[in-house]
């Protein structure tokens, strides 16, 4: 019963916010009188509260009045989940995948350290370089690969994406039964054969769901768009920890792998059904009279008719590393942006050995609160920011992300390790969606993968160098086969601290040069 609890508790956090905002929002559309009252009644008892205003009738209306703030904020809170529920079938179809995919990648990442450790004999530096391998892999994929949706087309590059990553993670599930464990063995080769075929599948997968959105959304759904493909990956990248648990105690490991190449087999046939020629054609059809153009007639793809050294002078007269300001914006968020690789090569490390009873022995629940966290707050600060300007939202957005890192320095305590990720995961939806949204906007026609490939290619060195060094921290700071008494967390966070701080800083004395020229949508 024990191991179920944590599923239980991560199932109750995400029915107490679905009650809460839904108790909030039926009392504002039903006309009732002080929905702040409700709003307070279903903090205490939410299914109790959501059960009688659904069943409550509207009141009569009142003469027109403006709605207040309360109000307002609610309804600009909710109406992101609304709109899912009314998008297009085969922006659904990319949204149902990216859930899928998200639940698959954080589970797969959040243990993959320990399954090098265990099941392929590595010690922590070398495993933290394993996964630094896959993370940054796939980010480097990206620059290569990112352009295959260009070229293809959306449903294609995502077909042959997810099955990439299907032979990918069998691989690595199935890397341990064959023949000798260690650095260089048979074991270990075969492991990272399946993080190759995961590698090439995800630099194709994630910049051809930002080309789909960008094609599937108009200038008034695009910004709620990105925000919530962010934030439903996040969605998915929570269900690890109510999953992963008692799945890992009964079966290892190696079981709850076999459980996510089975989600990615799902995913394949989620883009079979849902992302089909006719749901493509239709969706743009509907943008199209949406943005006022009835005729309906098919957009010319210039890009289509050109030939091959055609294309390939296209892309090189418009890549975008030209642009000084465009490398300064993308590579100083790479010390921040160490704090997204630590969440994978040092929070299932630190949760597990420094923490004894609940926590460590249920890490995953701990480590995968910042995905859940993101899908619940990314729509609402999307909603309540989408008028503020980008550059200052980075500023803002990098500085309470880097902050709370402080806050870990107190030592190894729930409540300081609730407040790191929830402060932490409030910066990260204030400044991650915008800045993916920003790149997909200023790219030229028909290279919208290829700008996000690229936008995306510090991940590479921010992976890559975090998990060369993550592995020496966690062996001289938090060493296993230790008592947690014995361990020194708080010199590792605040040393990552003042590492994840410079990005605010050097981007708020970087302002004057940069919003000299700095871009906002594609000009031309």
């Amino acid at each position: 019963m024990s191991d179920l609890l944590v599923v239980f508790i991560g199932l109750a956090v995400i029915f107490y916010i679905f009650f809460v905002l839904g108790t909030s929002r039926l009392a504002i559309a039903k006309n009732f009188s002080e929905p702040v009252l409700w709003f307070l009644f279903s903090l205490i008892l939410p299914p109790v509260a959501f059960v009688i205003v659904f069943q409550m009738s509207e009141k009569p209306k009142k003469e027109e009045h403006e709605k207040g703030f309360f109000e307002n904020t609610i309804l600009e809170l909710t109406q992101p989940f609304i709109d899912l529920a009314h998008t297009s079938k085969a922006l659904l179809g990319v949204n149902l995948s990216y859930v899928l995919e998200g639940l698959t990648y954080f589970g797969v990442v959040g243990l993959l350290a320990i399954f090098f450790n265990d099941f392929i004999g590595l010690n922590d530096v070398d495993a933290g370089i394993m996964v630094g391998i896959l993370t940054s892999g796939i980010t480097i994929a990206m620059l290569f690969l990112g352009a295959t949706v260009d070229w293809i087309g959306l449903r294609k590059a995502l077909l042959i994406a997810l099955s990439l990553m299907l032979v990918g993670r069998v691989l690595l599930t199935t890397s341990p039964g064959f023949g000798e464990t260690g650095f260089g063995n048979p074991a270990h080769i075969i492991a990272m054969l399946g993080i190759l075929g995961v590698i090439l599948g995800y630099g194709i997968y994630q910049p051809a769901c930002y080309a789909g959105v960008k094609q599937l959304t108009n200038a008034k759904t695009a910004a709620m768009g990105y925000a919530m493909l962010y934030s439903l990956m996040n969605l998915g990248g929570f269900l690890p920890a109510i999953i992963s648990p008692p799945v890992r105690k009964a079966y290892e490991i190696t079981g709850v792998f076999w459980v996510y190449a089975t989600l990615t087999l799902l995913g394949i046939l989620v883009v079979l059904f849902f992302v089909t020629n006719k749901a493509m054609k239709s969706a743009v059809n509907e943008i199209r009279v949406a943005n006022g153009d009835a005729t309906l007639e098919e957009e010319k793809d210039e890009l289509a008719e050109m030939s091959a050294k055609e294309r390939l002078k296209f892309y090189l007269k418009n890549f975008p590393l030209k642009d000084l300001r465009f490398l300064f914006f993308i590579f100083i968020l790479i010390p921040v942006q160490t704090l997204f690789a630590h969440n994978w090569l040092t929070l299932p490390q630190y949760t597990s050995r420094a923490f004894e009873g609940f926590v460590g022995d249920n890490f995953e629940f701990f480590v995968n609160l910042n995905p859940i966290l993101i899908f619940i707050l990314t729509p609402m600060v999307t909603a309540l920011t989408v008028k503020k300007d980008t550059y200052k939202m980075m500023i803002i957005g990098t500085a309470v992300m880097a902050s709370p890192t402080f806050i870990l320095v107190m030592g190894p305590n729930i409540y300081t390790l609730l407040g790191y990720l929830l402060i932490m995961t409030i910066g990260e939806s204030m400044w991650q969606p915008r800045f993916l949204q920003w790149v997909a906007e200023i790219a030229p026609k028909n290279m919208t993968g290829i700008y996000m490939g690229i936008g995306q290619f510090p991940w590479f060195l921010t992976k890559f160098v975090t998990s060369l060094y993550s592995g020496w921290f966690l062996m001289n700071y938090i060493p296993d086969n230790v008592t947690p008494a014995e361990t020194n967390s708080e010199m590792l966070w605040l040393i990552y601290g003042f590492i994840a701080i410079i990005t605010p800083v050097a981007l708020f004395l970087a302002k004057g040069w940069m919003q000299k020229g700095f871009k906002t949508k594609h000009e031309g």
